[in-house]
């Protein structure tokens, strides 16, 4: 009798609907739809959030190992302030694509923005391990430091690396400036 209501619960467990990211087996990933899909949506972040979340939930319903879309969704809900959903997200991206650093970037801004500055730190330094150099993270980072009035063995040498190689021209003449307050 045991045995018989174990398989039965397990047999029912199996049976249970699938989840809004839970593709029905391996032979429903549709990576090429989901790229698609995930890029259409990457062009509509700017100007229609709403419509580029219902396109990232279309591109994970076809490949819920898609790492790019998870990340894009991520910045969608991080434009809407929804902090958890879109740690959430970074974390799904972070462990798809463990050799960019734009999901743990991401990741990073999300708990700066939730006032979590440690983790923030930690989490842009993820960034640079996987990415040494990554112009972004760099700058995110220096930035929080001077702005937050940290001290970081390293940022006179990112604030030369921002003169140099910043992404905008603003970004490279504010980190002259700061290069200049902090002396040589």
């Amino acid at each position: 009798m045991r045995a018989w209501v174990l398989a039965l619960a397990l047999v029912g467990c199996r049976a249970a609907g699938t989840g809004p990211y839970e593709p029905g087996n391996e032979a429903k990933r549709d990576t090429v739809r989901a790229q698609e899909l995930s890029a259409r949506a990457a062009d509509l972040i700017a100007t229609d959030v709403a419509e580029a979340e219902r396109v990232l939930r279309e591109a994970l319903g076809a490949d819920l190992f898609f790492g790019p879309a998870h990340n894009n969704l991520g910045v969608v809900y991080l434009k809407q302030k929804k902090l958890y959903e879109a740690a959430g997200e970074f974390e799904w991206a972070r462990k798809l694509m463990p050799g960019h650093p734009d999901p743990r970037m991401n990741l990073a801004l999300t708990l700066e923005q939730a006032g979590q500055t440690d983790e923030a730190i930690a989490t842009y330094r993820t960034a640079l391990e996987v990415w040494p150099g990554h112009i972004a993270t760099v700058q995110a980072l220096a930035k929080l430091h001077v702005v937050g009035g940290r001290e970081a063995p390293e940022l006179a040498a990112w604030l030369d690396q921002i003169a140099l190689r910043g992404e905008t021209e603003p970004w490279r003449a504010w980190a002259l400036r700061q290069r200049a307050r902090s002396g040589p």
